[in-house]
């Protein structure tokens, strides 16, 4: 089994009320894990997840949600810490959902674990220091 590789589902709102991750699961025989998601019944969707399986899977099951319409990419952006601007508030703790954001003990430091992080950016609006920043494509 390939390790996950982390990707973007972009749905149009025709094809948003379909159960193409089942069919990931269920026919591909594909490990999924969802890390981020917005789908709404008549709406455009996305979704950021993990996927892994094995190679032949993995390329059936992405071959198979191209046939449906939806638009497949890499994730490309990444959240990196500015580890000299940071000064250790853990303003940013409190409000990361994936926990990818905490605070060290004893020595009271914040920790960004890469690993973790779903992208979501809120930790960007909350940083009164501006020490988070988005990656893209490795340029910040």
């Amino acid at each position: 089994m390939m390790s996950p590789r982390r990707i973007v589902l972009r749905f149009s709102s025709q094809i948003v009320d379909k159960p193409l991750i089942y069919h990931l699961v269920k026919d591909y025989n594909l490990m999924v894990n969802i890390l981020k998601a917005n789908v709404n019944p008549y709406k455009e969707g996305f979704m950021v997840m993990e996927l892994s399986g094995d190679q032949p899977n993995y390329d059936q099951g992405l071959n198979f949600l191209r046939e449906q319409g939806v638009i497949i990419e890499n994730l490309s952006e990444d959240i990196v810490r500015n580890n000299a601007r940071c000064t250790h508030c853990g303003a940013c703790t409190s409000i990361c959902p994936a926990g990818a954001l905490y605070i060290s003990r004893p020595s009271m430091e914040v920790i960004f674990d890469g690993e973790k992080c779903v992208v979501c950016g809120i930790c960007l609006k909350t940083c009164p220091v501006k020490a988070i920043e988005v990656n893209l494509n490795g340029r910040i």
